[in-house]
C-alpha cells in the first residue's frame, strides 16, 4: 500500500506529513518506557523483518497480489509506540534506497502503513486479551484479530486521504469499495503472517513478546487433590543462554536475509491491492516519477547486475542490512534517554 508520489495533491500531503511528524515524535517520547533492556536489541530486528517480509507478495486474487504492512506485528512484539517508529524506519528506507513509496508522500505512508495499523491492532488486541482467558493461546489469537482488521483500517484512511486531496476525479465510493474490499483479503495474510510469527516468539522466549507481558500464571502445586499457588522462593537461578537476546536476533537476522535475499525471487509479481485498484479506477492518472528513481537499489534490483535474481537477492540483503543498522542505532539512542532519564529521576528522588 506504499502511496507514490502525485496521487494525493500538496496539501494534503504537507498535512499527512505534519501529523506524521507529530506521531513519530509521540512515538519517540513513548518508546522510552518500551526499549528496556529486551527490547532494545530486538527493535531494529523488528524493522529488518518487517522489512525482508514486506518483500514477498502473496496472491489475494486474479492479477492482485498483497504484503505484510508490519504494524501489528511490531506494536505486538515491541509496544505500539516502538511499533510507529520500526514501520516508519522501513518506509524511509523503502522511499530514499529503493524508489518504492514517493518521498512527498512518506507523511501519507507513515500514517496509513505505520500510525493506523498499529492504533488499530493494538487497539483490538488489547481489547481482546481483556475478553479472552490469559494464555499464551489468547495472545496469537488475539494478535490475529488485530493484525486483520488493521489493513482494511489503513485502506480507509487512505480513502479518506483521497477525499480530501486526489489529484484525480474518481467516485469515492468506487475508491472506498475497491480498496476495502482487496484489502480484507491482504488482511488474512496479514493476519495469517502476523500470528504464526508472535507464536513462534511466545514458544521460544515469551518474555520478548512485549503484548504477552503479565500474562504468565503463578506456579501451581497440587495438594490433595487440589490445585494452590505455590509458596514465594526465591527465583532460580536463570542460565546465561535464556536471559540474552544474542539467539534470538541472530536467528530472527539469518532469517531475515534469507527472505529477503532469497525466497523474495519467488514471490508474486502481480500488483498489490493498491497499484491494482489504481490502475482499475485511474487514480494513477498523476502519478509522478519518483524522486530516487535513479537509485542504484531502484525497483529493489542492483544497478548493472544482470542477473534478476542475483540483484533482486542483493537488493535485499542490502536492505536488511541497512534497516537493521539505522533502526538499532534509533533505538539504542531512544534506550540511552531512557537510561538516562531513569538517573536523572533516581538522583533527584534521592536529593529530596
Amino acid at each position: 500500500m506504499h502511496v507514490p508520489d502525485g496521487f494525493i495533491d500538496a496539501p494534503v500531503s504537507i498535512a499527512a506529513g505534519v501529523a506524521a511528524a507529530g506521531a513519530v515524535a509521540v512515538s519517540l517520547r513513548g518508546a522510552r518506557r518500551e526499549l528496556d533492556e529486551r527490547a532494545a536489541p530486538l527493535a531494529g530486528l523488528v524493522a529488518a523483518f518487517i522489512f525482508a517480509v514486506q518483500m514477498l507478495n502473496f496472491p489475494v486474487a486474479a492479477g492482485t497480489s498483497g504484503h505484510l504492512l508490519g504494524g501489528a506485528l511490531a506494536a505486538i512484539l515491541v509496544g505500539p509506540y516502538t511499533g510507529v517508529l520500526c514501520v516508519s524506519v522501513v518506509l524511509l528506507m523503502q522511499g530514499v534506497l529503493f524508489a518504492d513509496g514517493g518521498l512527498t508522500a512518506l507523511g501519507v505512508n507513515v500514517m496509513n502503513m505505520a500510525v493506523v495499523t498499529v492504533v488499530v491492532a493494538y487497539a483490538v488486541f488489547r481489547g481482546l486479551l481483556k475478553l479472552l482467558p490469559d494464555t499464551r493461546r489468547s495472545v496469537t489469537v488475539a494478535a490475529f484479530a488485530g493484525a486483520l482488521l488493521s489493513v482494511p483500517g489503513a485502506a480507509f484512511t487512505f480513502t479518506l486521504l483521497y477525499a480530501l486531496g486526489g489529484t484525480t476525479d474518481v467516485p469515492l465510493g468506487k475508491v472506498f469499495t475497491a480498496m476495502v474490499g482487496v484489502h480484507v483479503l491482504i488482511g488474512i495474510g496479514e493476519a495469517v503472517i502476523t500470528a504464526a510469527t508472535v507464536g513462534a516468539v511466545l514458544a521460544v522466549r515469551p518474555d520478548l513478546v512485549h503484548g504477552a507481558r503479565g500474562l504468565a500464571a503463578p506456579l501451581k502445586l497440587r495438594v490433595g487433590g487440589e490445585l494452590v499457588d505455590a509458596p514465594a522462593s526465591a527465583p532460580a537461578a536463570v542460565p546465561a543462554t535464556a536471559r540474552s537476546t544474542k539467539p534470538v536476533w541472530i536467528t530472527g537476522l539469518i532469517t531475515a536475509l534469507v527472505l529477503a535475499g532469497f525466497v523474495s525471487f519467488y514471490a508474486s509479481t502481480s500488483p498489490d491491492g493498491l497499484e491494482k485498484v489504481a490502475a482499475d479506477k485511474g487514480i494513477d492518472q498523476n502519478v509522478k516519477e519518483h524522486a530516487s528513481a535513479g537509485s542504484p537499489l531502484a525497483d529493489y534490483s542492483v544497478k548493472d547486475v544482470d542477473d534478476a535474481r542475483l540483484s533482486g537477492g542483493l537488493a535485499g540483503v542490502i536492505g536488511v542490512g541497512a534497516t537493521v543498522a539505522v533502526g538499532t542505532g534509533i533505538f539504542w539512542t531512544v534506550r540511552r534517554r531512557r537510561a538516562q532519564d531513569l538517573t536523572a529521576a533516581s538522583t533527584a528522588s534521592t536529593a529530596v
